[in-house]
Parts: structure tokens; C-alpha cells; sequence
């Protein structure tokens, strides 16, 4: 009974801030020159605001450059200690290393019904995560703080869809927790339409409903019927329409929404859709060679009596 949602490992923006040049530099005027008798001013050292720094990690962590990654949600937490996100960003990449090691995003997987929906080869004891675990707990513990004090905090709701998507995925896919899974993903469903209440924009909340519809749509009808008593419903072409959206206008779940759908494609048998998502994501990060291989594993139709 394999219920999940999507990871907010989970994810991020098509781009990032470029290195930052200081007005001196801009204009070519030397820097620390001081008139005759006046005390040198120190150069003037700009960095990259705290948001680019955020993005520009979670660029390392779809390049598969899981401590490249870390470091720049570390040096975020720093920077912005109050933000959930730096948290949830950090367990995000321990939870993607995990997924990659097991081979989660893979069309082996993807495609294999007893891998789908059954989860990672492994017994719970040998894939507890407890680095994830700690800071997925941590960012969650934040952002209820922040929420007690607005209820309508964009930003916690939108780290407690994650958080609570990402341990229903670790529970369903790792540990092989269930039921567990089932209360994370009912959990993180109110929190997205919570999220899209407030914002309507925030189009990173479809990642949740989207996973959730398909993964749910996709069980057997008698598990399915089971799950509708218990107020959990699926649709398969619905999640595909939401994981779409999140896609074409997510901000830090774009790529793993894109990346989500291909491998949905495939299943779907909708090899064209899932080549053009792919081609896109293969080269928007040619440092993964996940992107790269699954494409090469799609066959031009015309090729397939080859």
C-alpha cells in the first residue's frame, strides 16, 4: 500500500545569482585608495544574498553534489537562522543522496510495480536515515513555531508540506512504515491546500497532490477502495495534470516535479512527453548523468525494430 508525496529534498530554481562584482570593480575604479593623510577604507567585500545562496545549493543537489549542496545550506542557516527552509533544504539532501544510492529516480524502479510500490531494497534498521530524520524534524519544529505565531505563514506552511511530504516518502520508500506514510500524506495534503489558500501562487504545493494522486491512483483497485473509506482518494491523470504545474512554475520542487513526471510518462506509456522532459532536464543539468541516462534509455520509436 505504497502512498507518498513528493520530496521536497526535496527541490529547486532554474537559476541562480551570478558572482557578485562590487561598484569599484563595475566601474574599474581601484578599491582602498585613500587620499594623502586619510586612513585606507577596507576593500568592500559583497556576497550573494541569502535567497541565491538557497537556490545555488539546490542546484548542487540536483547536480548529484550532495556535500556542495550542505555547504551552502549551512552557510543559509546561518545567515538567515529564523527560515525553516535552510532546515528542510539540508534534510532534503540527505533524503535525495539516499534515493540516489537506492536508485529511487530511475525507470528500473519506476517501472518495476514490486519496486514502485513495494519500496528500496533494504530492511528498516539498514536504511534508517538519521541525519534526515534529525533535520527534517528540526525544520518542522521551526516552522510550527513560526505558524503558532501567524497561522498563515507562506513560508512555514509551505516547509511543513515539504517536510511532512518527505518523511511519507522516507516511511513508504525506505523504511517500509505504511501506515505511517498514509498520516504524512493525508498531513501534507491539508498543508498544500492550506498553502494554496493563503497563496495561490506557490505552485510548489501541487508536488504533493500531484505524487499523492498518482501513487494512490496507481495501487490495485481493491487497495484503492480501501484508502477511499478511509477518506484518501486518487486519481492518476489529475496527479499527472498537478505534477505539470508544479513543472512549468514551481520554484524550489520545478526540476523534481519534472523529473517525477518523465518517469510518470514512461508508465503511462507516453514515451514522446517523457523524451522532451528529459531532453530538458539533460540539459539544464548536464553534471547529472541520471538525466542523460534515462534519455538514452528511450528509444526513438522508429528504432525499436533495430
Amino acid at each position: 500500500m505504497l502512498l507518498r508525496v513528493g520530496m521536497a529534498a526535496c527541490f529547486v530554481v532554474s537559476s541562480f545569482c551570478p558572482a557578485p562584482t562590487s561598484s569599484a570593480q563595475a566601474t574599474g575604479e581601484p578599491q582602498g585608495v585613500a587620499e594623502e593623510g586619510e586612513t585606507p577604507a577596507p576593500p568592500r567585500i559583497e556576497v550573494a544574498p541569502p535567497a541565491g545562496i538557497l537556490d545555488a545549493g539546490f542546484r548542487n543537489l540536483y547536480e548529484l553534489n550532495f556535500k556542495g549542496s550542505r555547504t551552502q545550506f549551512l552557510s543559509y542557516q546561518k545567515l538567515d537562522p529564523t527560515d525553516p527552509m535552510g532546515k528542510a533544504a539540508e534534510a532534503a539532501s540527505y533524503l535525495y543522496e539516499q534515493f540516489n544510492v537506492k536508485g529511487v529516480f530511475t525507470s528500473e524502479f519506476f517501472l518495476n510495480d514490486k519496486k514502485f510500490l513495494g519500496g528500496a531494497q533494504g530492511t528498516p534498521p539498514e536504511n534508517r536515515n538519521d541525519a534526515f530524520l534529525e533535520a527534517n524534524h528540526l525544520a518542522r519544529d521551526m516552522a510550527n513555531a513560526r505558524l503558532k505565531a501567524d497561522p498563515r505563514d507562506r513560508q512555514g506552511l509551505l516547509v511543513l508540506t515539504m517536510t511532512d511530504g518527505m518523511e511519507a516518502d522516507y516511511d513508504a520508500l525506505i523504511v517500509k512504515k505504511q501506515m505511517a506514510a498514509l498520516g504524512l500524506t493525508k498531513q501534507a495534503d491539508a498543508e498544500a491546500l492550506k498553502l494554496l489558500a493563503v497563496d495561490p501562487t506557490t505552485e510548489d504545493a501541487y508536488m504533493a497532490l500531484g505524487a499523492a494522486n498518482y501513487i494512490i491512483g496507481s495501487l490495485p483497485s481493491y487497495k484503492r477502495a480501501f484508502l477511499w473509506f478511509g477518506g484518501v482518494h486518487g486519481d492518476r491523470e489529475r496527479g499527472m495534470q498537478q505534477l505539470q504545474r508544479t513543472a512549468e512554475h514551481g520554484h524550489y520542487l520545478r526540476p523534481f516535479a519534472k523529473a517525477w513526471l518523465a518517469l510518470a510518462c514512461e508508465r503511462e506509456h507516453q514515451p514522446e512527453r517523457a523524451r522532451q522532459l528529459l531532453t530538458e532536464l539533460a540539459a539544464e543539468f548536464p553534471a547529472n548523468p541520471l538525466f542523460a541516462h534515462e534519455l538514452a534509455l528511450l528509444k526513438h520509436p522508429a528504432d525499436e525494430n533495430d
